[in-house]
């Protein structure tokens, strides 16, 4: 059984009350943030304000949903009405939107309890979580590693059990980098299935908004709750068929599970390792171990890197001081206020991408640069619908290591950038994924693998992880932090 479910019947069985429960995970983020520097925001009133009206509907002998009252926490770069939204930058500390997140709504009219608002790469610019200007957040496996990113504050509040699930975005595996790093799951659904309303933009043609959780069953329920089709989203389609739930159980004997070569080269030998060896779990579940061929994936990493950066220096035009967030005290005129503002307020990684995309999208270079990576994206496409020609799903690394120490970002930002190498393929494609913990290293800190379905192919990757999990419970561990349930 996962978090969610275990907590619906607690609470449908009176076992414990809303506000107990919610009570409970504010007591233990209390003590726990001081370490894992999960949240960046609490939101204890409207928390508590939630959970006595599900408790006055459980008295009433009415009905609750799955999510009603489950308490849960959101990446700091969607959009909570009245309550600050910072994509943990200096530039935005101070704005309260005046809207909610699609996905926030849908689960505020569910009565879901928001804890608070959790850490993240500035922007969501980075993969350890300490380019935010709170600094990082920690690993609940080793508050001495990073937690990932940039969805890391979510990660390390899920995993620290101090929020039984929360929502991050994925650009380029900011979902599934730090849930491997933390021992749980992400999902990253298909390009469209979710809306991305009140998403703080990183790279439009690549973020999306997918749950982070213990258990495949928790992301299977988040998915299905978040997955609507929504008119203020020009890219929005919703999920396509039944609720994937239904299907969690289903047989996977004879699903054919690809292993790309190309996704293994220049993996640490611990991570490759630790995935081969679940090719007997997934083969003795019935599954077929295939081996195929993805050679455009090693344009990957740098399209992903011009596209995300180019559509990056457009977002974040916007901010330039006048209409809201940060603005510098001291300025001679308009263009000397902004150019001051931006320089303050913009943590040194994002102006890194800023500067990159603005050249690449510059008269001279286009064609160069940004054009070539949208050629080149189509290509990657291509190369993945010809190898689901021969597999159901593609089984890879998520990471081409685990969690390493807080600091090493900076040292050595080279190799953080690496760490995406097998997640962005993913969003370039705009196809689904879900990381899964598949074992762990010497020193105990998680590794993870992913599976990589066709568009709106969320069913199906939630079946083989679901039928995973059940199969290898001791890849999945607690660690000492937070509520135990």
């Amino acid at each position: 059984m996962g978090t969610i479910s275990k907590i619906h019947e607690m609470l449908v069985s009176k076992e414990i009350s809303c506000e107990e429960l919610t009570k409970s995970y504010l007591k233990e983020i209390e003590n726990a943030n001081k370490e894992l520097n999960a949240y960046v925001c609490v939101t204890e009133e409207q928390a508590l304000t939630s959970a006595k009206a599900v408790d006055k509907k459980i008295a009433s002998g009415v009905e609750i949903g799955m999510l009603e009252g489950v308490p849960m926490t959101l990446k700091d770069n969607l959009s909570t009405k009245d309550i600050e939204t910072t994509c943990c930058s200096k530039i935005l500390q101070g704005y309260k939107p005046i809207y909610d997140a699609t996905v926030w709504e849908i689960l505020k009219n569910q009565n879901a309890v928001l804890l608070g608002k959790t850490n993240m790469d500035e922007f969501a610019m980075g993969s350890s979580c300490e380019t935010s200007c709170f600094g990082g957040a920690t690993n609940p496996f080793n508050t001495n590693h990073c937690s990932g990113g940039s969805s890391g504050g979510v990660a390390s509040a899920v995993g620290g059990n101090i929020a039984p699930y929360g929502l991050g975005s994925d650009t380029g595996g900011s979902i599934r980098q730090p849930a491997s790093f933390c021992g749980i799951v992400g999902l990253k659904p298909t390009y469209g299935a979710v809306s991305r309303y009140g998403l703080v933009a990183y790279a439009s043609s690549l973020d999306q908004i997918g749950p982070i959780t213990k258990t495949v069953e928790d992301a299977s329920i988040v998915y299905d709750a978040i997955s609507v089709y929504d008119s203020k989203d020009s890219t929005s389609r919703g999920k396509c068929g039944a609720n994937t739930f239904d299907t969690l159980n289903n047989d996977i004997k004879g699903m054919k599970i690809g292993i790309p070569k190309e996704y293994y080269e220049g993996i640490r030998d611990d991570v490759k390792e630790a995935i081969f060896a679940q090719f007997k779990v997934l083969e003795d579940l019935g599954a077929e171990i295939v081996h195929i061929e993805l050679p455009a994936v090693k344009y990957a990493l740098p399209v992903y890197y011009i596209i995300a950066c180019a559509e990056a220096s457009s977002n974040l035009g916007r901010y330039d001081g006048i209409r809201y967030g940060y603005k510098t005290k001291h300025y001679n005129g308009t263009h000397d206020m902004i150019c001051r503002t931006r320089s303050e307020g913009f943590g040194e990684e994002v102006k890194r991408r800023i500067l990159l995309g603005t050249y690449v999208l510059s008269a001279g270079y286009y064609d160069a640069y940004y054009k070539k990576a949208q050629n080149l994206r189509g290509t990657i496409i291509s190369a993945f619908n010809k190898a689901f020609e021969s597999c159901d799903v593609i089984l890879a690394p998520t990471v081409p290591m685990t969690a390493f120490e807080m600091g090493h970002a900076v040292s050595d930002p080279i190799e953080t950038y690496l760490t995406d190498i097998c997640t962005v393929p993913v969003n370039i494609a705009g196809l689904p994924g879900i990381s899964v913990p598949c074992g762990f290293n010497a020193k105990g800190m998680p590794i993870g693998m992913q599976f990589i379905g066709k568009q709106f192919g969320e069913a199906q990757i939630l079946n083989v992880a679901y039928k995973y999990q059940q199969s290898a419970k001791e890849n999945f561990k607690d660690t000492k932090w937070g509520v135990k349930l």
